[in-house]
């Protein structure tokens, strides 16, 4: 099979890469590298093409000539930063899926497998949380990446192209981001573990997170390509919430409790019925499991931006300035 990964040189891209090239396919990579990494691909880097181009500007038609399925990872991912820079996130995540897409359209690429985010559900009303619970987006990286998921699913309706949309709830493992934003909790406590530092946790860390290791996403992703199901959105998830108190414990050190912060859900946690439905896909990795297989290789996290409370104040300043209002604050917390 006739394989292109977008974002192929990031976090769950490159996972997917080597999974994909292990099982003898064909395997195109673009990547921006602004938050992917070439490192992320060394173990196959004699078996992949890799073209460094930018989906928002750069002509990349010709790169999906011949495809037989296109896995679009390529966005920006922090949540955070996406407040302060709206366009940037709208640009890549809504206009780099609109590129992609045509690209698509006019190769006759029969199929499109597209990374899309649980984080449009915000502070979803229904837990576990289906795929029919209310969008209701909190900031913009939510709302470009459902964007992105509306144009998917548009354009395989009118074109014809098979399409399925895959809404990642908390991945996590080893290569996640360290890119200079704030960002997820795991990557924050990692760096701050290695530089002998209190993890910062927000709010009262009784909160949780369905935590879904990188290698069941890949494996989903996978299946993605194979199945008969199309346009589709479908939950990928542990369905099985940890709490921040508990990430702390396992990683051990110290703590500091910093301010809970206004839009977010105290949980999230995925029905992962349709997966098993549609993909006959269900996660087989516990989070005890997962945990241990990324701290083996915590000394990734060695060069990443380290965040104390001071810092991440300053970070999360417009966060608090527009999300820190009256509306559901007694339901929000990190």
């Amino acid at each position: 099979m006739n394989c292109l990964v977008t974002g192929g040189a990031g976090f769950i891209g490159s996972h997917l890469v080597d999974v994909l090239v292990a099982e003898g396919n064909n395997v195109v990579v673009i990547d921006s590298l602004i938050s992917g990494k070439k490192s992320n691909l060394v173990d196959v880097w004699d078996k992949i093409e890799f073209v460094q181009v930018d989906i928002t500007r750069d002509d990349i038609s010709d790169f999906f000539v011949g495809c037989d399925v296109v896995f679009h990872l390529a966005a920006l991912a922090d949540i955070v930063p996406s407040i302060v820079d709206p366009v940037g996130y709208v640009t890549t995540n809504v206009l780099g899926t609109l590129r992609v897409l045509e690209a698509v359209r006019k190769n006759k690429v029969p199929r499109v497998v597209y990374a899309a985010s649980s984080s449009c559900y915000g502070l979803a009303d229904e837990v576990p949380t289906k795929e029919t619970s209310p969008i209701q987006p909190t900031y913009p990286y939510a709302l470009s990446k459902w964007m992105g998921e509306e144009l998917v699913m548009h354009w395989g309706e009118l074109y014809k192209i098979d399409v399925l949309s895959l809404r990642l709830f908390n991945v996590y493992g080893p290569r996640a981001r360290t890119s200079g934003n704030y960002g997820a909790v795991l990557g924050v406590f990692f760096a701050q573990h290695l530089a002998e530092l209190p993890l910062t946790v927000v709010g009262d860390g009784t909160q949780t997170r369905d935590f879904i290791y990188v290698q069941d996403v890949v494996e989903a992703f996978v299946a993605a390509s194979k199945c008969k199901a199309n346009g589709v959105s479908i939950n990928i998830g542990a369905s099985n919430p940890v709490s921040v108190n508990e990430v702390a414990r396992m990683i051990g050190g110290q703590i500091v409790n910093i301010p809970r912060r206004p839009g977010e859900p105290d949980t999230t946690h995925a029905d992962i019925s349709l997966a098993k439905r549609y993909l006959d896909w269900t996660p087989t990795t516990t989070f005890k499991e997962g945990m241990k297989l990324t701290i083996d290789q915590i000394q990734l996290w060695k060069d990443a931006p380290i965040w104390s409370a001071e810092t991440i104040a300053i970070a999360t300043e417009d966060w608090f300035k527009f999300l820190g209002t009256d509306k559901e604050l007694d339901k929000s917390v990190d």
